[in-house]
């Protein structure tokens, strides 16, 4: 098994206030659904904009969205598109998801996070499945993350105050925050999910990244530079924005600046463990599974089968209606 992060102290945080504002949808604003496969959420927020290429000699499909993955109430909840990097002759791949239709849950592995008593774990239940719109990676092993894990009323690891958080709240909102300063541990959050520190802060990169790290921000299989990457940013308007592909760590951050993150963090790495998967069954209520998934990218090693396998022992989370 690779090392994907470094180790690192744990520090408690203090439960002191509710969610910043502006970090998603409230539970006072998420009416009932109107029909069975559709999200408890308000509506939809704005179809994103076309992404600008980094090149001006980039493929003509470079930053345009193609919706996919099962609609809500006729409407797409997740868009996709690809991106040529700057001085990079891979493509990325990166997913717009809608948090105004679709609610995040995080599921926990017997490897990442550890134990063995979670009710949210591999394989998707098929009632689950019924509702089920996206899913993707979570972070690096607990040894290496350098940060928290919490879920399902249990604390694995402290959660660290500065840490890269993915929160998620009771009404299925989710957010990625600086713990202590954008979200704090209070009734309404069910799971964060830290990972590291910042790689994208108030629309930016953060300062001193090194376009030949291999190590800082997670070991890289074989030290390569161009190491298969993941990470997770939120919008000005809460959307999510999940990216993926063989880069470097300063191609990873211009890329989800690029896709409008105004905070983003870094997930799991190297060929085995970055993985986005979407889903369209036949009908709009039917089950997701395998068959009806499609991976973001077509050079991911692993694909949608991943969720769906009793053996698969690593947290990841789940986009889905209702």
């Amino acid at each position: 098994m690779v090392l994907l992060g470094f180790a690192g102290s744990f520090a408690p945080t203090v439960v002191l206030n509710a969610p910043s504002a502006g970090l998603g949808p409230t539970a006072a604003s998420t009416p009932a659904s109107t029909s069975p496969a559709l999200s408890q959420f308000a509506s939809a927020l704005p179809v994103p904009a076309s992404l600008r290429p980094f090149s001006a000699t980039a493929a003509a499909s470079d930053g345009h969205w193609k919706a996919v993955g099962r609609p809500i109430d006729g409407i797409p909840a997740v868009y996709e598109t690809t991106m040529y990097l700057p001085d990079n002759p891979y493509i990325a791949g990166v997913a717009w998801i809608d948090t105004g239709l679709l609610h995040a849950r995080l599921y926990s592995g017997s490897l990442s996070p550890g134990g063995l008593s979670w009710k949210y774990t591999a394989p998707i239940s098929p009632a689950d499945a019924k509702t089920l719109v996206a899913a993707f990676n979570g972070g690096f092993q607990m040894k290496d993350a350098e940060g928290g894990y919490m879920s399902e009323g249990k604390t694995v690891a402290p959660l660290r105050i500065g840490a890269a958080s993915l929160v998620i709240y009771a009404n299925g909102s989710a957010t990625v925050a600086k713990w202590g300063r954008d979200a704090t541990l209070t009734k309404s959050v069910v799971a964060v999910r830290q990972n590291l520190t910042l790689l994208v802060d108030r629309g930016a990169a953060v300062a001193g990244l090194n376009p030949y790290d291999t190590t800082h921000w997670g070991y890289s299989l074989h030290q390569v530079v161009d190491a298969w990457r993941s990470g997770l940013g939120v919008t000005a308007n809460g959307a999510l924005v999940y990216v993926a592909g063989p880069m470097s760590i300063v191609d990873l951050a211009a890329l989800l600046v690029r896709a409008g993150s105004v905070r983003a963090m870094v997930l799991d790495m190297n060929p085995s463990w970055t993985v986005f998967s979407s889903f369209r069954p036949a009908i709009a209520t039917g089950e997701a599974s395998p068959t009806n998934g499609t991976d973001l990218l077509a050079g991911m090693v692993q694909g949608p089968e991943r969720f769906f396998s009793i053996a698969y022992n690593r947290d990841f989370v789940t986009m889905s209606a209702g």
